[in-house]
């Protein structure tokens, strides 16, 4: 019978006494085969930008449009696409890109609820570990592109910045995209924390908010351009 959890949740749940000595260190030997597949899978991808956004989009929502041009403008700048693969906000930049003659990638998750990949995705990954997923997103790309969404985007969005604060990344610009959707948030890290001295004005420059595509498509540009020059 299918087990109703996930890889995750498994790893992550830490009830028992003496189980987890019988099973995490072999975990280890899978977590490493995730990343190997990835690493395989996605070394040739071109130069990327990985865009997020919330799976709930519906079809007929000016979100979904957006996030169809947006994929489209990639492609046409020269950029592959990459998605975690699923509906809504991921599946419309997926298709704009795959309908431009861009490379379109998608990073599929193992959830409790199947999902699958969106069918607009030409290269497709399934992982079981969020933390690897997470990797590729980052590894293979060159900037990161916010589309309204919830939990997860949010998750991806501070851990970028996080990551460029700290310099762990060096290449990433990233963009907030729909003012009226991020604006509220854009304002507060302005006022509450940038304003509360718990960022500095260089991080806090790290956010680019814009509803312009073109906008958008030009930061990055300027970004690569930069990050090239410097190697």
């Amino acid at each position: 019978m299918a087990e109703d959890t996930t890889t995750d949740q498994r790893l992550l749940d830490s009830r028992g006494p003496t189980d987890w000595v019988h099973t995490d260190p072999w975990r280890v030997l899978r977590i490493q085969a995730e990343f190997v597949e990835g690493f395989g899978a996605l070394a040739e991808v071109p130069k990327a930008v990985t865009v997020f956004g919330s799976a709930r989009t519906k079809r007929d929502h000016p979100e979904y449009e957006l996030g169809r041009e947006l994929g489209a403008a990639l492609a046409t700048a020269g950029y592959a696409v990459i998605t975690g693969g699923g509906p809504g906000a991921m599946e419309a930049v997926n298709r704009g890109c795959s309908e431009a003659g861009g490379l379109s990638v998608g990073l599929g998750i193992e959830l409790p609820f199947e999902q699958g990949l969106n069918p607009w995705v030409d290269l497709g990954v399934n992982f079981r570990y969020f933390f690897v997923r997470k990797t590729m997103f980052m590894k293979y790309a060159q900037a990161f592109i916010c589309l309204p969404g919830g939990f997860g985007t949010l998750d991806e969005l501070f851990e970028a910045l996080t990551l460029v604060q700290t310099k762990k990344v060096t290449k990433f610009p990233v963009v907030l995209f729909g003012t009226s959707y991020w604006g509220g948030l854009h304002g507060w890290l302005r006022e509450q924390v940038f304003g509360g001295g718990k960022l500095s004005a260089k991080d806090f420059d790290l956010l680019h908010l814009t509803d312009d595509i073109d906008d958008a498509v030009r930061v990055v540009e300027n970004s690569y351009d930069a990050w090239t020059k410097a190697h």
